[in-house]
């Protein structure tokens, strides 16, 4: 019996099996019917996802083209022809923003002519453009907040493009970060197109390596994001500090979390409120500025910094669903027990630094293991040197000292050359002797063994 025309090659191969000849009776009963029909249904529901899926890629590109252009022709374009920025500082702010627009022009062009998997696949070597408007986008944001502050034509130029009807009450800020979240969508798209579509399909391969490729940079965008608004939270606090002194921005340390705790002295004295910001690799301590400071009424004091790598917490009180609870913090040169009102507070804060504490000391346990396999044993001593070592050294200005020293003496041509005479060297060893065929012509003239040095 044929198989039906609905079915792909490789049903076709496996219902023309020997397999598949198995009399019904003996084959295994399934819990569903199993037919043409529900397998129709089956693709037909997946092709009315595919459609769909690709009918909003489409439509989200459009919308998306439409604001690459406004800020391609209204902001660059313009910009470039006046000059009101110098080119450098037009550069910084808008960085391959340009580049991005011409490309996403020919994708979108791709897609809707149905070209899905052909359009991604020369859109994906461009990625890299996206990824370097990334990395620009501080900076960007940066100078244009620079130029607004400085450069009153720009300033009104911007005001004045940005009230234009096209712009719908965006702003410039609005619109520069457009690709990072496009990127994001991107891999969220492709990936339910991938999914609805057939492994058959001419297209199936071209998107499932757009979705390994967008979603390799889409990750690259999300780590740089955490890293900006890491950067941005580690310097609010920085601000918030009273003093230059008070350092908190270092090269590799990640903001956590911050809150107001109580600390209970281990003597009979009052406890006190204080400010904590936990980092990844230290926990501060602040205390409020008094009200009344004709500055700093708003700021906060450093009081103590405790390195979490040397750290351990405990948790005293508040196992159970109690109100608060209490946490002991033991550092080589202190003991800190601080407390909460809040069970879901001091939990948090017990989960925030058990994690913090952990994460350090694995990796310092893993550095020192990697050192100990960097190092080699010594290598032993050869028994020549050990012999050598053994024997007593020879004191300056002593017979054996200056019988031991090579003479100099004035050569034919008159330059002086260091040698041994063989007489001396027969009197350093005299119970090794040189055997008849090693021995050279010096020795056969004089009559005698000679020693081997």
């Amino acid at each position: 019996m044929s198989a039906p025309s609905y079915y792909t090659p490789v049903e076709r191969h496996l219902a023309s099996s020997e397999e598949l000849r198995v009399p019904m009776a003996s084959r295994p009963q399934l819990k569903y019917p199993v037919g043409g029909t529900n397998l129709e249904e089956q693709r037909a529901r997946w092709e009315r996802k595919r459609v769909r899926t690709a009918k909003e890629l489409i439509e989200t590109e459009q919308r998306y083209f439409e604001q690459l252009e406004l800020v391609a022709v209204y902001f660059i374009e313009i910009l470039t022809a006046k000059g009101t920025l110098r080119p450098e500082e037009r550069d910084a702010i808008f960085c391959t923003f340009k580049s991005i627009h011409s490309i996403n022009r020919t994708l979108l062009s791709d897609l809707e002519e149905g070209k899905l998997g052909q359009g991604f696949e020369r859109f994906c070597p461009q990625l890299h453009l996206y990824t370097t408007y990334t990395d620009n986008m501080e900076h960007a944001l940066k100078v244009l907040q620079g130029q607004i502050k400085k450069n009153k034509q720009f300033a009104r130029f911007k005001k004045l493009q940005e009230s234009r009807a096209e712009f719908h009450g965006l702003k410039l800020e609005d619109l520069l970060p457009l690709p990072l979240r496009r990127v994001y969508q991107y891999k969220h798209l492709l990936r339910d197109l991938t999914e609805n579509t057939n492994p058959d399909h001419p297209e199936f391969q071209q998107l499932k390596s757009a979705v390994r490729v967008i979603s390799e940079a889409s990750q690259h965008i999300q780590d740089q994001a955490r890293r900006q608004e890491n950067h941005l939270q580690v310097l609010r606090v920085q601000k918030l500090l009273k003093g230059r002194r008070s350092k908190v921005l270092a090269a590799g340390r990640q903001y956590i979390r911050e809150g107001w705790l109580t600390t209970v002295p281990s003597k009979g004295e009052e406890i006190k409120h204080r400010m904590f910001f936990l980092f990844s690799d230290l926990l501060l301590m602040t205390k409020p500025c008094h009200p009344l400071h004709p500055v700093h009424s708003d700021k906060l004091v450093w009081q103590r910094a405790y390195p979490l790598a040397e750290g351990r917490v405990e948790k005293v009180f508040g196992h159970t669903s109690s109100q608060g609870g209490l946490i002991s913090l033991t550092f080589p040169e202190e003991k800190l027990l601080v407390m909460s009102n809040d069970q879901d507070d001091i939990n948090n804060w017990y989960r925030c630094l058990s994690a913090a504490i952990g994460r350090l000391q694995s990796r310092a346990t893993v550095t020192q293991r990697r050192d100990n396999l960097a190092r080699r044993p010594l290598r032993p001593a050869l028994n020549s040197t050990q012999t050598d070592t053994d024997s007593p050294v020879p004191k300056a200005g002593s017979k054996r000292y200056l019988s031991d020293q090579p003479r100099e003496e004035p050569s034919a041509s008159g330059h002086t050359e260091n040698h041994c005479t063989e007489a001396k060297q027969m009197k350093l060893m005299p119970h090794l002797t040189l055997r008849p065929d090693d021995a050279g012509p010096g020795a056969e003239q004089a009559g005698k063994s000679c020693i081997i040095l």
